[in-house]
């Protein structure tokens, strides 16, 4: 397979992936680019390979900031602004996590609080207070393993996936 085709398969296989986190294709697919890019980008460069807007690379360079996977980059002498992406994969799999527990976990953890001290003795609420016990229960747990992950190295990530394995 030559490199343009491997590149093209690879950035749409990511954007494919990008979604199963609640990421967007195309954000997905910047930040394939960027990552197995061997220099910073610039906004135009990113627009003619992967053929979007302007306002669609800002939109979603910015968005890529914010989860932490993507930084700006200075270069002496140009006016443009670049972007590169972290090339520790591990580092970018502990990031995204942390993003989503902020994002998805924390949240519902909140609400979950909020709700189940619900009054009353009715049937409804009795069924109402066991499940957002499970939910809180469930979530929790949620929390505590994606806390140790984000905050572990690749060898306890390994030993502990070996284990489970056994």
């Amino acid at each position: 397979m030559e490199f343009i085709e491997a590149k093209a398969k690879f950035i749409q296989a990511w954007g494919t992936l990008g979604s199963s986190w609640g990421i967007n294709r195309t954000m997905s697919q910047i930040h394939a680019l960027l990552i197995i890019s061997t220099e910073p980008l610039s906004t135009e460069q990113v627009m003619e390979e992967l053929k979007v807007s302007r306002g669609n690379v800002n939109m979603n360079i910015r968005a890529l900031m914010e989860w932490g996977l993507v930084k700006k980059e200075l270069i002496p002498g140009e006016r443009r602004e670049f972007f590169s992406a972290g090339k520790d994969i591990w580092q970018v799999a502990r990031q995204i996590a942390k993003e989503r527990k902020r994002r998805e976990v924390e949240p519902i953890l909140e609400a979950i609080n909020e709700v189940k001290g619900v009054e009353g003795d009715s049937e409804e609420v009795l069924e109402f207070r066991r499940m957002m016990g499970e939910l809180e229960d469930f979530t929790s747990k949620a929390d505590t393993t994606l806390d140790k992950f984000i905050r572990s190295d690749e060898n306890w990530f390994y030993k502990t996936l070996l284990t489970l394995m056994k």
